[in-house]
């Protein structure tokens, strides 16, 4: 296989675990919200499944992502990486987009162990955070500034 054959490859499945990865943080956080609103234990104990089987559904994807995401970069080089400045600052917020995802793992098991102490209106605007993640990754990845 060539080495263009490969690129359009490692770029599709990037694009396809990316897309995936996305669907799963933009619901989790939504889930989130309903719990903390929500005064109803047997409520609580749906989404206490639901979140956990959402969080650890999508981290595979989030894994796939950067392993192609990484491939892209090792098949580019390191010299176009070297010069590519708008990388760097997509890498950056790859990386923030991941803590909020590892931190999903902490509110899951407060929600869990029933120690939440954060309001349904504090979960709303963490529910926006991997939007503008993601307005800014696509910007940068597109227009390459």
């Amino acid at each position: 296989m060539n080495e263009l054959l490969w690129v359009q490859w490692f770029k599709a499945l990037h694009l396809i675990f990316m897309v995936a990865w996305f669907a799963g943080i933009f619901y989790l956080p939504r889930l989130f919200v309903y719990h903390a609103e929500s005064v109803e234990p047997k409520v609580h104990a749906q989404l206490k499944i639901m979140e956990r089987r959402l969080l650890y559904f999508v981290t595979p994807f989030m894994v796939l992502t950067i392993i192609f995401g990484t491939g892209l970069i090792v098949l580019y080089g390191s010299a176009w990486l070297q010069f590519s400045t708008w990388m760097h600052w997509k890498l950056l917020l790859v990386a923030v987009l991941v803590i909020y995802h590892l931190y999903c793992f902490r509110l899951l098991k407060q929600f869990r162990d029933d120690q939440v102490t954060r309001s349904g209106r504090w979960f709303r605007w963490f529910n926006e955070m991997p939007v503008i993640l993601l307005f800014a990754i696509i910007i940068l990845a597109v227009l390459k500034p």
